[in-house]
């Protein structure tokens, strides 16, 4: 089961006491504090859970799997998570 943004906003409700639209606002600010920050092009440190960031890919050459043809893929950018070794470690235990 995922956790979703919907069930984000409720735990962090229930957890931290807080109104409902409080917690959406909060949560939606993150997000979007999260959003800006990579679109610029700068990683994202959270201590104790991982770093984001973003990583330019090379044109490449590819395959249409229906057709077999040949096609050169563009460039492009890619999100990359790499968790900290807190989570890992939280990971294994269970």
């Amino acid at each position: 089961m995922s956790l979703t943004k919907d069930k984000l906003i409720t735990r962090l409700q229930t957890q931290a006491g807080l109104e409902k639209q409080e917690s959406r606002q909060i949560v939606e600010r993150v997000l979007e504090i999260m959003k800006d920050t990579l679109a610029e092009g700068d990683d994202l440190l959270i201590s104790g859970f991982g770093r984001f960031s973003v990583r330019q890919k090379k044109a490449r050459r590819g395959r249409n799997p229906q057709t077999k043809e040949a096609l050169t893929l563009g460039p492009g950018k890619v999100l990359v998570f790499k968790a900290s070794g807190v989570l890992r470690q939280r990971l294994n235990q269970q």
